[in-house]
């Protein structure tokens, strides 16, 4: 869809650009008639056999820069960079900064499109000196700003990046703290791999201060406090965790395991899990309680349990557990069990979309002649097993 609007847009830009040139033309002749150059008929000619590629090509080359057509040239080189032809936008944008008649204005504005030509290049180091120069000009400030953070973050720049959003702040007037703390959390990344133990800790310190809701430094220095032996601390601070962020919970609950196994507290975890449980019936702490009460009970409860949560909740990771748990149960239990499998098995086959359209990707129960998404006749079929 986005292809097609696309080729509507690129021949109203072309047709749009010989106009000004032909009023460019006629003011430089006076009220004289002026008619226009075979070429321009050649051009309407590519466009009429819908080949709007060549009549741009016929276009752009007849188009004089002038006050009047900048704006046609940029939005020209626009189109191609979002198309994906970035040498034909460098091209336009570079033709239009040597042009010596252009305003401050209009060459700050073509200066921040050859940039972003260059970024979709991946010539990130002359998109860089670009967004400089207009940081420096003082023109385009926010969007040259944004793009060098993207710059800096494709390379891994943590500190440049530190330096561009303390720039950037003042800017759109917020504080950008949660991007902050990463940073630093990423600079503690790197200095972790270093061995900088000293200076890991104090970016997670700095990342703490930048935002104090980000669980990320958090959860660094509880593993931090895992791999020095101190269990203790580690739980405070996973703890923590859960209070910032308790959908962060899958996520800790092996550190959570690991701590409170080393300590002899597992059945104190159990009453944790259980609560929050029943804030939100996440698989992976479904599975998580399984594992705990089997460790500290044995495969029968844990069996009982996960087959309970499945008549409520049914997903295919818990089953695909219970079928592993079935193997460790006595016959009679197992038996039970996989006579209870039949109702997950039947409530998840009744979920899962049978069908689905072969132009958008629409899943439904049922079949639909006429694609109730992007409205296409006879697109969808049912799936293949392998699909579904």
């Amino acid at each position: 869809m986005q292809e097609i609007i696309w080729l509507l847009l690129l021949p109203v830009a072309a047709a749009s650009g010989w106009w000004m040139a032909l009023r460019s033309q006629q003011k430089k002749h006076g009220n004289q008639s002026c008619q226009p150059a075979p070429a321009y008929f050649k051009g309407f000619n590519y466009l009429i056999n819908e080949e709007p590629d060549k009549a741009i090509d016929v276009f752009v080359q007849l188009l004089e820069v002038d006050d009047e057509t900048v704006e046609t040239h940029l939005a020209l080189g626009s189109l191609f960079r979002r198309r994906g032809e970035t040498e034909r936008a460098i091209r336009i944008h570079q033709n239009l900064i040597a042009r010596p008649a252009l305003s401050h204005e209009q060459r700050a504005q073509a200066l921040l499109e050859l940039g972003m030509d260059y970024m979709r290049a991946g010539l990130y180091d002359r998109a860089e000196n670009l967004f400089l120069e207009l940081r420096g000009m003082q023109l385009h400030v926010r969007k040259a700003l944004e793009n060098l953070l993207i710059i800096y973050q494709q390379e891994r720049d943590w500190k440049a990046c530190l330096e561009t959003i303390s720039a950037l702040e003042p800017v759109v007037n917020e504080p950008l703290c949660l991007a902050r703390s990463h940073y630093y959390c990423e600079l503690a990344e790197q200095a972790l791999r270093k061995g900088q133990r000293e200076k890991m800790e104090q970016y997670l310190k700095q990342a703490i201060a930048a935002d104090g809701n980000c669980v990320r430094p958090l959860h660094m220095q509880a593993r931090m406090a895992i791999q020095a032996n101190q269990p203790e601390n580690a739980i405070k601070l996973l703890h923590h965790i859960v209070e910032r962020d308790n959908d962060y919970v899958p996520e800790i609950l092996a550190d959570f395991a690991q701590c409170y196994r080393q300590i002899r507290r597992l059945p104190e975890l159990k009453n944790h899990l259980s609560r929050w449980l029943e804030q939100r019936a996440d698989v992976s702490l479904v599975l998580g309680m399984t594992d705990l009460i089997r460790e500290i009970e044995d495969e029968g409860a844990a069996a009982h349990f996960l087959s309970a949560h499945m008549q409520r909740h049914p997903s295919l990771k818990g089953l695909l557990r219970l079928i592993e748990l079935k193997e460790e149960l006595p016959q009679a239990d197992a038996q039970n069990i996989l006579w209870g499998m039949q109702d997950h098995l039947r409530h998840l086959l009744a979920e899962r979309p049978a069908y689905q359209c072969g132009k958008c990707g629409f899943e439904a129960n049922t079949l639909h002649w006429q694609c109730p998404s992007c409205r296409s006749w006879s697109s969808i079929r049912r799936k293949t097993e392998s699909e579904e």
